[in-house]
């Protein structure tokens, strides 16, 4: 890997990183009892979570990059299972969201994803 290559990568997770602290610090600012998470690879369970205070966790997987929803939600729905996996929770007690950083916006403007099936709380197909 070139010096220009593993630069931008440093830097892209550092943009990365910054954004977890901005919206995780906006949020806890704003009174929610919110977590980050530290897992990686194949058992990560996401950037952070929200402990709901009536025994329901949101996961929340938080993104600065290319926008691909599909993937996104992909990550976030494997992290909703392995966070509940590993704490013997029952999935229905933990949802996951992707929330996506918009360009020049603050945290308060970002993108939240999630299915229809999660929003509207339908079983699944």
């Amino acid at each position: 890997m070139s010096n220009s290559v593993a630069a931008r990568n440093r830097r892209n997770k550092r943009k990365g990183a910054d954004w977890e602290s901005e919206l995780r610090d906006g949020l806890r600012g704003d009174g929610f009892d919110i977590e980050s998470l530290r897992l990686a690879g194949a058992e990560d369970e996401g950037d952070m979570v929200v402990r709901e205070g009536d025994g329901r966790y949101l996961v929340i997987e938080a993104k600065n990059a290319k926008f691909e929803p599909g993937v996104f939600i992909g990550e976030a729905i494997a992290e909703r299972e392995n966070f509940a996996k590993h704490r013997g929770l029952d999935l229905d007690d933990v949802e996951a969201i992707v929330v996506v950083k918009r360009r020049g916006k603050n945290w308060r403007q970002a993108f939240v994803l999630t299915t229809v099936e999660d929003y509207f709380g339908l079983d699944p197909q």
